[in-house]
């Protein structure tokens, strides 16, 4: 396993931690406030970059993020409702939503996507029986899910016009400002803005340190210098490893543990995403 392909493995690793951090952060802040404050530490760590970006990629980098906005903010308040384990295999979706969603680019559908898309569905009932279904929760991380299919798709068709670090500063910048402007709509009338310090301290600000400048900065910077030297098939592969890093993040962090069946449809997501991915360029 060449040093790049670690590089995305570390990555994914970051990603699926993510998850138990989320889990416990929604215990004091909603999904808005968590999305913003991410991004706005996430931003201030950007900014070298950002400032040197020419309007081109500023334009772009608002497009993407938004898309990568609405993915996070779906997330965030997913898992208000329903556990990390769920959410992360629900979240490895979007996947599989990828080439589906090529399609409406003119690309054609295989077999083996169709029948990846029809194992993952089964899988996803199956895991529905599980005592932790959700069904706004449930509905809101596959709308997440399939806002970062759709960013995935664009960013591979806009990412070779821009430098890689400064459409990834941008991107963020733009989710800072607009995370944090849905933040300010979203607490009107409320006094979730007045007691933000307070609610936004110790364990709480350590998980947005983690994630703004680890999961977000950093893992940005290293996934667009990796993936110029992994083609964009294998990376998914390496990707489909998130849920499973999630769940072993879950089962450490938080004592999560899935039902046998629950269990059981989580495998045939993961099967059903490899699928999906294997051969990709093969009918």
């Amino acid at each position: 396993m060449n040093k790049h392909v670690l590089a995305l493995l570390f990555v994914t690793l970051v990603w699926g931690a993510t998850f138990p951090v989320l889990k416990l952060a929604t215990a004091h802040l909603n999904g808005v406030e968590i999305s913003a404050l991410r991004f706005i530490i996430a931003a201030v760590c950007m900014a070298p970059w950002a400032l040197r970006a020419p309007l081109r990629t500023w334009m772009d980098g608002a497009m993407l993020g938004a898309l990568v906005l609405v993915s996070y903010v779906a997330q965030a308040y997913g898992l208000e409702f329903i556990s990390s384990n769920r959410s992360a295999f629900l979240t490895s979706l979007n996947v599989l939503m990828v080439p589906l969603l090529g399609v409406v680019f003119g690309n054609r559908l295989s077999w083996r996507t169709l029948a990846a898309a029809m194992l993952a569905c089964t899988g996803i009932g199956l895991m529905s029986w599980d005592g932790g279904a959700h069904l706004m929760a449930d509905a809101a991380t596959v709308v997440g899910a399939l806002a970062y299919a759709a960013y995935v798709i664009l960013l591979s068709q806009r990412a070779g016009r821009h430098s890689a670090r400064e459409l990834a500063a941008t991107q963020i910048v733009w989710m800072a400002l607009l995370g944090t402007a849905l933040m300010v709509v979203a607490a009107l009338g409320t006094d979730r803005l007045s007691t933000l310090m307070a609610r936004a301290e110790g364990d709480v600000v350590a998980g947005l340190l983690y994630l703004g400048v680890v999961a977000t900065a950093g893992m940005m910077f290293l996934q667009a210098m990796a993936q110029r030297h992994v083609p964009a098939d294998k990376a998914a592969l390496v990707y489909a490893m998130e849920p499973v890093f999630a769940a072993l993040a879950a089962w450490l962090w938080l004592g999560e543990l899935l039902t046998l069946t629950a269990a059981f449809g989580a495998a045939m997501v993961v099967v059903a995403v490899v699928l999906s991915e294997w051969n990709s360029g093969q009918p």
